[in-house]
């Protein structure tokens, strides 16, 4: 953590640009001819005209308005408009901190009646803070203005790491005031032509630097203090592992680095050793699986810039659909690197355990210490109430609770309930009793039925077998050795109230909001990968569709299995030797049109001729 305080505004209205929320497709029309005095890069004038492509269609989202080809030759997954949408949100409120500390103010199109939410990320004693417009200006100077879709001398300098069709880049330009410039940069030579058009689509050439080159190399590149960037994004197409060592030294002291990690099979514990080969930890699955996840980027993402005498602050981490989000700001002291390991390391010593467990019986899990190592400082996740930066964005986000900063994983009420074989409480219920018993309580936006707590675990059995009492288990039919009646057969010592209090439902729960992302599309998911020459994503996910569950042969029953085979001609037989008969599942009869390279590599091989005295099974051989 930084001995700096962070203070992140959030206001209730970002930008009425918005109104076009859901991504419109129209038909193609050809592209207006390019300004010829636009420079891309600054090294050189854009190229005149782009010859037009077939089947071509225009994106609407946000303000941003890109042509982009059907075919899947460059990426885009209209899902992760919320993530797009989140992105300039956050950047937003970044440029107004960074910029009000020049005295510089930014005005966002439709912002009205600014709320701001004051948010201490410091270990020290929390105090408010409230910066008032042009604090640090001098007696009689004016307050520098900072607006959409125009250059700002000391604004961010932004770095899109792997642009694609520039969509992103596009947005911020439209979308996001106080910037100095925006690189989208891309490795791929057809997305970057398809950037230079779609920048001169939207008239964002003075702003937006669409550039070809290797992220990493680029980012490489700009190591010096001088020529970092205030802004990294990077929303890979899978993982983000290969970039982050050189994120984290091209962006600038106190920077914003966003990074994007759709590669969730591997983050849930699918897959722990390629976990461990890309992020430096085992990932564990469980019910926390997603929760975890993101821990173990923050963690790699802290243990890489510790290389470099840097650390990261955690400002917004969330889990959505099929991928996980992470904002963080990235810093540089020897101290804070040293207090990263949080501990000194020596010999190890614990209290002294028995070998089975003291509640159910059963032999101890090593649970988190086979997993990991990952994040577990706060505030790591969702540190303030995001209801009014999320709540203005036009694809209905889910509105996070917000959690407890130094409370690892959840507990799930289904998991509870399932060890004990009783019904199960509402979500009320639990966190009432919880609060009655004078434990901290909270949500967990990674999943609907999770519960963070404080609460030790003898605790949360003594509040489950109470709530047993009211719904009790048939005990005969436990068997005497199973957890649930080890559990049960101990009396609680904390008496549960499942009285309903107030502050058991959260605000944001009261209020009606959306608090997890809905599927927004029918086949929503991960898109495949862009390649050239590739077909369109929608025939793609159309040929997914009639093949699901096509792929298999149908199970056969013994009549059908004999019929089958029957269609194919002995071998033996056309060489004279097979002595079976009748008896023999295969064909004597050569059909027209069989060979004999034709028996299936699934048949059963032809048994060996038995002699008079073994005359073999009634039913003859290869019959189940």
């Amino acid at each position: 953590m930084t001995h700096a305080r962070i203070v992140l505004w959030l206001s209730l209205t970002l930008r009425s640009t918005r109104s076009l929320c859901r991504a419109n497709f129209v038909e193609w029309q050809p592209p207006k001819p390019p300004n010829p005095g636009a420079m891309e890069n600054g090294t050189g004038p854009c190229r005149e005209e782009r010859p037009p492509t077939a089947q071509e269609t225009t994106v609407t989202e946000g303000a941003a308005k890109i042509v982009f080809p059907s075919s899947n030759e460059v990426f885009y997954n209209p899902v992760q408009e919320f993530n797009r949408d989140l992105t300039c949100a956050v950047i937003t409120e970044f440029a107004r901190i960074q910029l009000g500390t020049k005295g510089i103010q930014i005005k966002v199109p439709g912002e009205k009646d600014l709320q701001k939410v004051v948010v201490d990320l410091s270990e020290q004693e929390e105090e408010k803070v409230d910066w008032k417009d042009g604090e640090n200006l001098a007696p009689g100077d004016k307050p520098q203005i900072a607006v959409v879709g125009e250059i700002c001398e000391e604004g961010l300098r932004v770095l899109e790491g792997l642009a694609a069709s520039g969509l992103r880049s596009i947005r911020f330009a439209l979308e996001v005031p106080g910037l100095r410039s925006v690189v989208a940069n891309d490795a791929s030579a057809r997305a970057v032509d398809l950037m230079r058009h779609n920048v001169q689509l939207n008239g964002v050439a003075h702003l937006v630097q669409p550039n070809q080159a290797d992220a990493r190399m680029l980012m490489y590149q700009h190591q010096k203090v001088s020529e970092r960037f205030d802004v990294i994004d990077l929303d890979p197409y899978g993982s983000p592992a290969p970039f982050l060592d050189a994120a984290v030294q091209a962006v600038s002291e106190g920077g914003l680095l966003c990074v994007t990690c759709t590669d969730m099979a591997v983050l849930a514990g699918n897959s722990g050793e390629t976990c461990y080969s890309k992020y430096g930890a085992m990932a564990l699955k469980s019910r926390a699986c997603h929760e975890m996840a993101l821990r173990i980027v923050l963690h790699s993402l802290d243990l890489r810039a510790n290389c470099y005498q840097r650390f990261v602050v955690p400002l917004l981490s969330i889990s959505a659909d099929f991928y996980v989000r992470v904002f963080v700001r990235v810093f540089t002291g020897q101290a804070k690197v040293k207090a990263s390991a949080r501990v000194k390391f020596s010999a190890a010593c614990g209290p002294p355990v028995s070998p089975e467990c003291e509640h159910c019986g059963q032999r101890h899990q090593v649970g988190l210490s086979r997993g990991g190592p990952c994040w577990v400082r706060g505030p790591h996740l969702c540190p303030c109430p995001l209801e009014p930066v999320l709540s203005t964005s036009c694809t209905a986000p889910p509105v996070p609770p917000q959690e407890l900063p130094d409370v690892p994983l959840y507990y799930t009420l289904d998991q509870l309930s399932s060890t004990i074989h009783c019904n199960t409480p509402s979500l009320l219920q639990l966190r009432s009793a919880l609060l009655h018993a004078g434990f901290r309580v909270s949500l967990s936006h990674a999943c609907k039925s999770a519960v963070k707590t404080d609460a030790p675990s003898t605790a949360l059995w003594d509040i489950m077998r109470c709530w047993e009492k009211t719904c009790p288990v048939k005990r005969e039919r436990l068997s005497e050795t199973s957890p649930a009646f080890r559990i049960l057969s101990v009396e609680p010592r904390l008496q549960a109230n499942f009285t309903i209090r107030e502050d058991a439902n959260p605000s944001s729960r009261q209020r009606g909001l959306k608090r997890f992302q809905a599927n927004p599309e029918a086949n929503w998911g991960p898109r495949p990968r862009a390649r050239p020459g590739a077909k369109a994503a929608s025939q793609v996910l159309e040929r997914r569709r009639l093949l699901q569950n096509k792929r298999k042969d149908p199970p056969e029953d013994r009549a059908q299995r004999a019929a089958r085979l029957k269609t194919f001609p002995c071998k033996r037989f056309k060489e004279g030797t097979c002595q079976q008969g009748d008896q023999c599942c295969y064909s004597h009869s050569p059909l027209p049109g069989a060979s004999a390279d034709a028996t299936p590599t699934d048949c059963p091989e032809t048994p060996p001729t038995r002699t008079p005295l073994d005359p073999g099974p009634a039913a003859g051989p290869g019959v189940d």
